[in-house]
């Protein structure tokens, strides 16, 4: 795809959303059931929309809702349940939305105090620590819901619910709230239980609490925050407007740790956003044309780090290097954990996406460590985390999150506090930044060339990708390589891919279906050069053509 003209400059009037129109559409457009862009539909990450195509709406999140209280009452869910929330501008409608219903069934409510922003992996981190409770006490077992679209444009909304183990609910699960959600939106939301939001705040059952202290004393058991304060690094950190910006402060006063904000700015329109690749605004920190306000002070400070809305995600920058690939800070995290955290057992395994770079491969094989290649999804790290019998699990997209010092549960979702902190423990530790590491592991494993590539397809080829296996294929070279494995199942857990995998001595190529866009995904990796790089790509669509068209 080509680069946009204004890709990295900032946004101007031209580019923002009409928030006021959005918000009107919100309360007053009712979404048609008979249309699917219209339903409930539970992705990866929950169901997300915009009130501007009727996808994302107040009746929305009512039937949602009261399809996630009859979920939680079928398998005897009835602990307090938290709400987090984003910067988004629809996030605080679905937000009262949300607690209109919850409050009408008598469900206990957690929400941090003046009305104030939860990032997801603090939503994970309480029901974590509060199941922990619950299991020694008898106390009945909590469960959350998020409203965040993650890092998606500010006319976008998102919910997403996490079961009593922390983490994004199974697809049964989701399955189940879509189906119901959508029975209630047909039945015109009879069934729904509503209490007006005064109402709802003065029920009993809304509960305003401070969730920002007690993640942020937890911290140092997950990351060695006395190193970083007694290294005296200086971080300058961009919440890109996110729902994290009221824990920086927090965090420098607790550990002592000089911390810059450089953007402090918080705005629904996000409109001291830079644009991204395609001309849109998006807070995608993995990006450097959406982080190119943080990468003008690179050299300002000795690390500096951002994240998206909701804080699963993170972005490293460094001195000199820049932005870090995803997969190349995945590398790095998981290579200094292995040599840093002594009381890991060495039982522990390595959790990657099968799109995730061959180099967290070959660290892992350095290190003796067992590796669990997944599909793509955080979903499928949950369970590992939760029983901590995974050390780490990552993707490529530039979420991830891992055990505690001592080897137990921290959270069981993506956590882009930890990984931006760790980035700072890093340096603090071993003197050099994540990119400087990253240089020491290409020399010794060799470089890695990598590309993601979206390109369109019909929903009838959408469909046949499910049909795509060695057979169909039908090829023995890949880019000049003999082709030494065709994977329509993950190798870690033996779930299906959604899409095919193709490995060589050097290289491979992976490709699946978007599950909400009419696109399918091409991801490469050599080991050689870009042009064998570009070689694996251009195979790899003849490949896919060949074998769709057949």
């Amino acid at each position: 795809m080509a680069i946009h003209q204004r890709a990295g400059q900032t946004a101007s009037q031209t580019d923002l959303v009409n928030i006021p129109k959005l918000m009107s559409h919100y309360y007053s457009i009712k979404p048609n059931v008979d249309a699917a862009e219209q339903r409930v539909t539970f992705g990866t990450s929950g169901h997300r929309g915009t009130a501007f195509q009727a996808s994302f709406n107040q009746d929305h999140i009512w039937a949602i809702t009261q399809a996630v209280v009859d979920y939680r009452q079928s398998v005897n869910i009835d602990g307090p349940l938290f709400l987090g929330i984003d910067t988004h501008a629809l996030s605080y409608a679905a937000y009262v939305s949300a607690i209109e219903v919850l409050a009408a069934n008598k469900v206990t409510v957690n929400i941090q105090q003046n009305d104030g922003f939860t990032p997801t992996p603090v939503v994970s981190h309480a029901i974590i620590c509060a199941n922990r409770e619950a299991a020694l006490t008898g106390a009945a077992l909590s469960d959350g819901l998020i409203i965040t679209p993650s890092h998606n444009p500010p006319q976008d909304g998102g919910i997403k619910y996490n079961p009593p183990h922390g983490g994004p609910a199974e697809g049964n699960i989701t399955a189940w709230i879509e189906s119901r959600a959508n029975d209630y939106l047909r039945a015109g939301l009879k069934g729904v239980n509503k209490l007006a939001y005064a109402d709802a705040l003065t029920s009993g059952c809304v509960h305003a609490i401070d969730l920002i202290t007690p993640y942020v004393a937890d911290l140092v058991n997950v990351v060695d925050m006395h190193a970083i304060a007694k290294a005296k690094l200086k971080l300058g950190v961009d919440p890109l407007g996110g729902s994290g910006i009221h824990y920086w402060a927090p965090i420098a006063k607790h550990y002592g740790i000089d911390i810059t904000l450089v953007n402090d700015k918080v705005d629904p329109s996000f409109s001291f956003m830079s644009l991204d690749k395609d001309g849109k605004i998006r807070m995608d920190c993995s990006s450097p044309y959406a982080m190119a306000g943080l990468l003008a002070h690179k050299e300002s400070f000795d690390l500096c780090v951002g994240n998206d809305p909701d804080y699963d995600r993170h972005g490293i920058v460094c001195p000199g290097t820049g932005l870090m690939d995803p997969n190349h800070y995945l590398a790095v995290a998981i290579d200094y954990l292995l040599t840093h955290r002594p009381q890991w057992s060495e039982q522990l395994a390595i959790g990657k996406t099968l799109v995730s770079s061959a180099l967290i491969d070959k660290i892992c094989a350095f290190h003796g460590k067992k590796l669990l290649e997944v599909p793509v999804g955080f979903k499928w790290f949950v369970d590992g985390l939760a029983e901590a019998t995974i050390a780490f699990g990552g993707e490529e997209s530039a979420g991830a999150a891992f055990l505690r010092r001592d080897g137990t549960t921290w959270c069981t979702d993506k956590d882009g506090f930890i990984l931006v902190l760790l980035a700072a423990e890093m340096l603090a530790v071993t003197g050099k930044t994540p990119g400087q590491r990253h240089q020491e592991l290409v020399a010794q494993f060799g470089q890695s060339f990598y590309k993601r590539i979206d390109s369109p397809i019909s929903l009838e080829n959408k469909a046949k990708f499910a049909k795509l296996n060695a057979e169909t294929l039908n090829a023995t070279m890949l880019a000049g390589e003999k082709i030494d494995a065709v994977l329509t199942h993950a190798p870690g857990n033996n779930a299906s891919i959604g899409g095919i995998k193709v490995t060589t001595a050097n290289g491979w190529f992976a490709a699946r279906p978007s599950g909400t866009e009419a696109l399918f995904k091409i991801y490469g990796e050599s080991f050689i050069s870009e042009q064998h790089l570009a070689d694996i790509i251009k195979d790899a669509q003849a490949l896919i053509d060949k074998a769709l068209s057949a």
